[in-house]
């Protein structure tokens, strides 16, 4: 069943060319000093895709997340969005040309309630100058009306309006990861990234998250990257999936392909181990790896 019955506004206010995400990784590296975090990766995102991004503990996953939305300047090498290089880009400007992102660990205020949380990605979009908003003028009321009816049908798509005026600290670690990513779906991403957004989560959690992540991609065409170590997760959901090994790209593929690789196997899970085959061996793969 649908969490959300009719479209949300941040999906059809945009035509569908307005609202592509392609993304081109090109030979991309990172150092720190004389450790090489990322070395000569390159892989691609179509709009409209789900691409899942895996390997063990300390493959470099959660460092390419950063140079993409950012935080990192890579070493060398280019990032291509929507046509434009991005490459030596701010956090901030990317955010504007439209890649939201979710955090490995929780990045929310705890001590603002949910609703507050959502309402912090809404500033890039405010239009109304300093003047109106300290008058609170008809402008900016008008303003602020979208902005809440916005975040009420993420808030309903989310199943979260139970919580939406709760403190972010008071609520269990599954309801926070999903109020994180209803933080950055209120940013209007045409990107979205998510750096294991199952961590954590029991698996009735998971279960919900999973609804959420197959209708935004599959119904409203959001294209995402994933970072996660559930396997059975990502041979479900992802359409394709690139597997790092000690900052290189091993393998890439369709997850049936990924799934009888025989280096991913024997660099990410072991010999004997069968990707995806169940839940139990997603489990179990996650704790062998780890958190990044």
């Amino acid at each position: 069943m649908r969490a959300f019955r009719g479209q949300p506004s941040i999906f059809s206010s945009e035509s569908k060319e307005g609202r592509r995400a392609d993304l081109q990784v090109r030979s991309l590296s990172l150092s720190f000093g004389g450790i090489r975090a990322l070395s000569g990766v390159t892989f691609g995102v179509a709009a409209g895709e789900l691409v899942a991004v895996i390997g063990p503990n300390g493959a470099g996953k959660t460092s390419l997340m950063n140079c993409i939305t950012g935080f990192y300047r890579p070493t060398s090498g280019d990032i291509v969005f929507g046509g434009r290089n991005i490459t030596r880009l701010p956090a901030h400007e990317l955010t504007r040309m439209g890649i939201g992102r979710t955090f490995q660990n929780i990045e929310l205020f705890p001590g603002m309630s949910v609703l507050d949380n959502l309402l912090l990605a809404r500033h890039i979009h405010c239009r109304y100058g300093f003047g109106p908003a300290a008058l609170f003028a008809p402008s900016a009321r008008k303003e602020e009306v979208r902005h809440h009816r916005i975040l009420e049908e993420i808030i309903d798509f989310l199943e979260i309006q139970s919580v939406r005026k709760e403190l972010v600290g008071s609520l269990p670690y599954g309801m926070r990861k999903r109020v994180e990513l209803g933080r950055a779906l209120a940013l209007e991403p045409r990107l979205l990234v998510l750096d294991e957004p199952f961590a954590g989560m029991t698996l009735e959690e998971k279960e919900d998250m999973v609804r959420f992540l197959l209708e935004l991609n599959g119904s409203w065409g959001q294209t995402m990257i994933l970072v996660e170590h559930d396997m059975s997760i990502v041979m479900s959901i992802s359409k394709r999936v690139v597997v790092l090994n000690f900052g290189e790209k091993l393998a890439e593929g369709s997850p049936e392909e990924i799934q009888d690789h025989p280096e991913v196997i024997r660099a990410y899970l072991g010999e004997s181990t069968d990707l995806g085959a169940d839940g139990e061996t997603g489990e179990s793969g996650a704790a062998d790896a780890g958190n990044e």
